[in-house]
């Protein structure tokens, strides 16, 4: 069975926006390539596409679109990310799936990894990117993606996208 996670997939500009504001990536992390960008709002382990499509439509029928923007950079251990704000986000992430998460939500973009014992490596990009702010979107559809494993890292392929009311 494939590995699931629902996200909404920022715009192209957005997408530009953000690696211009990275710049060269290097330093020591493993970067995330443009293309897998996205803001996780739920994890679901291996699961079965048309069963999991069919509990999230459920859960996601009616709901509004959420305004998103992403904005400094932080880090948990071993991961740098963006922060993705937004007041619906977290409800619509709930909606989705995260509240059956033991951690509460974070919402967040991922840009690079790097190994737990050298959290140094990233002090450099968090601080590049302190000030960095997106403009504003509207997240009209939810993706529900499947990752693949394959040797240059995991491969992103959207099973079904959701459309969210008032898009």
């Amino acid at each position: 069975m494939p590995v699931l996670f629902s996200a909404l997939l920022p715009p192209d500009d957005v997408v530009a926006a953000v690696a211009e504001a990275v710049g060269e990536p290097g330093g020591g992390l493993r970067w995330e390539p443009p293309e897998r960008w996205h803001v996780t709002l739920a994890y679901y382990g291996q699961d079965d596409v048309e069963t999991r499509a069919a509990w999230r439509g459920e859960r996601l029928a009616g709901r509004a679109g959420a305004g998103v923007r992403l904005e400094k950079a932080a880090t948990f251990p071993g991961v740098l990310w963006l922060t993705a704000a937004g007041p619906e986000l977290t409800p619509l992430a709930h909606a989705a799936g995260a509240d059956a998460e033991a951690r509460p939500y974070t919402a967040h973009l991922t840009l690079a990894r790097f190994p737990r014992e050298e959290p140094g490596l990233a002090a450099r990009w968090k601080e590049k990117l302190a000030g960095f702010t997106s403009r504003q979107w509207h997240a009209a559809e939810v993706a529900l993606v499947v990752s693949e494993r394959e040797p240059g890292g995991p491969r992103y392929r959207v099973a079904r996208v959701f459309e969210l009311d008032g898009a």
